[in-house]
């Protein structure tokens, strides 16, 4: 079976930048042999969830966390800096005791 892994990248800020930096760490989970869930580019697609809106942001940050409960790992992809809400996540993953890997995919 796979390592069931969360992604914590930025999305709020450059969120284009942001999207397609997290669409390059999902490509980096799977070809490591994961199976990665990026609960921020899931979440925030047209007629889903609006991170503008501070209630859906809200939904959408639970939501995510709550993936923590079964997670193998979480990986935190680190080359544009942590944001808010990976430290949440971060913070979610230390409370459920995953084991954090932090990474860069570039440079």
């Amino acid at each position: 079976m796979r390592r069931r892994v969360i992604i914590e990248s930025p999305y709020a800020g450059n969120v284009e930048a942001n999207i397609a930096y997290a669409r390059e760490c999902l490509r980096d989970s799977l070809l490591r042999g994961e199976a990665p869930i990026a609960s921020h580019l899931l979440y925030t697609q047209e007629g889903v969830l609006d991170d503008k809106v501070p209630e859906d942001r809200a939904r959408g940050i639970a939501a995510g966390i709550d993936w923590y409960m079964v997670a193998d790992l979480c990986v935190v992809y680190s080359d544009l800096g942590i944001s808010s809400g990976m430290q949440r996540g971060i913070d979610r993953a230390r409370d459920w005791n995953v084991p954090i890997k932090y990474r860069k995919i570039r440079g």
